[in-house]
């Protein structure tokens, strides 16, 4: 009888790590919940080489797209009237992603086991998050498990899609910057050197924007490395800053109130906000919980610092548009005056839906409107900086040769 090593929480909320002996997985399982235990992973161990052996970047694990993928089909069979251990034995058997097959195999077998579709997901919390566990918990609850998966599916697919817009918002401008980066570095260091030789043999006298540029490029030769060495020790300082909760919220702000920028993060994140909450209000999911899960899918500390604000407020006996309204730098007015609207009415989740549907449509259309300013404003850019190197190369040249004309 093979043995398991395993990892629960008892009756306490003790995290337990300790072995098993049982016929199979599910066997091990159910004696384990029988005990009074919640499992967060159990495992048979590895023997040497046969241990899990995995290489980054060869298997990558399942996205949001696949998620996506996997609730839509997923809804679709419950809602054709399969039973669930059917419907996860099909979509575990269609799916290519290696990864993603072992986890539904996984909660197939805890499913059939015995434990709850919810019970099953969070054994795999980084794919399967606190908004997805939560839906799904309701949708078992009221017996709407299909619909809450339709709806699920839906919310991570316009997820996906504002996602996909930033995204592109934010490719093309970083390309063309690259690129004239790379296209600068190549004219400073290897095209200038060779006119200065030239200029330098025929004793010219050289302008000050030639002799600017020299200066450049020999200061590029000799500290092109420490350059490529300091920029790669920012991006890390950065990123550790940021890991920081000063740095997180510094950096933060700094993003709302850049100049182009700051206007489509802050749209992006108002529009996740208003699905996101509005999903979980439409679930059935508490007001307090609905706010808590929100805030950990923002995105953004100064949001996140907003929202716990405003739990804590409707602990207090506070409406939701109470405090937004307090932050208009953050929840602009329209933001708070639909919330109240919806919170006096009883249909404050149909009025966050309108409220992602603006937003979604705003980034749209910022995204848009970025691509077609940028796009000029770049090659004007890349321009003036080739032609800056062109020009202080070739006046030295045109005044040599008027010289000599007038020789003549």
């Amino acid at each position: 009888m093979p043995n398991y090593q395993y990892k629960a929480r008892d009756k306490q909320g003790r995290m337990i790590s300790a072995v098993i002996e049982a016929d199979d997985v599910r066997t091990a399982a159910r004696v384990l919940r029988d005990k009074g235990f919640y499992i967060a992973e159990i495992k048979e161990p590895g023997k040497g080489l046969q241990a899990d052996v995995k290489i980054p970047g060869l298997d990558r694990g399942p996205g949001l797209k696949d998620l996506a993928i996997f609730s839509r089909q997923l809804a679709t069979m419950l809602s054709a009237g399969l039973p669930i251990v059917q419907a996860l034995a099909i979509l575990e058997k269609q799916t290519e992603k290696k990864s993603f097959r072992a986890i539904i195999k996984d909660v197939r077998t805890e499913v059939e086991g015995g434990a709850s579709f919810s019970e099953a997901l969070a054994r795999h919390p980084k794919l399967f998050n606190r908004l997805y566990m939560n839906l799904v918990r309701a949708g078992e609850t009221s017996g709407n498990l299909d619909a809450i998966l339709d709806r699920l599916s839906a919310f991570l697919e316009k997820d996906l899609e504002l996602r996909g817009k930033i995204k592109s918002a934010l490719t093309y401008p970083t390309i063309v910057f690259v690129f004239a980066i790379g296209v600068t570095y190549f004219l400073l260091t290897g095209i200038v050197p060779q006119f200065a030789n030239i200029l330098t043999s025929l004793n010219a006298q050289l302008p000050p924007l030639t002799r600017f540029l020299i200066a450049v490029s020999d200061f590029l030769k000799s500290s092109g490395i420490f350059l490529l060495a300091l920029a790669v020790a920012g991006y890390f300082a950065y990123r550790a800053y940021y890991r920081t909760e000063q740095g997180r919220r510094v950096i933060d702000r700094v993003k709302l109130r850049m100049p182009v920028f700051g206007n489509l993060t802050k749209k992006s994140s108002l529009a996740r906000f208003s699905r996101t909450f509005g999903i979980l209000i439409s679930s059935g999911v508490n007001i307090v919980e609905s706010l808590d899960i929100t805030k950990g899918t923002a995105g953004n500390a100064i949001v996140e610092d907003v929202l716990e604000e405003t739990k804590v407020t409707i602990q207090a006996g506070e409406p939701v548009h109470s405090t937004l309204q307090a932050y208009p730098q953050v929840f602009p007015p329209m933001v708070s005056s639909m919330v109240a609207i919806g919170e006096e009415t009883g249909a404050l989740d149909t009025m966050l839906q309108k409220i992602g549907d603006f937003y979604e449509r705003e980034v749209d259309e910022a995204v848009s409107s970025l691509t077609a300013a940028i796009e000029p404003v770049m090659i004007i850019f890349l321009g003036a900086i080739v032609g800056m190197i062109v020009a202080g190369m070739f006046l030295p040249l045109f005044q040599i040769i008027g010289t000599l004309s007038g020789n003549q």
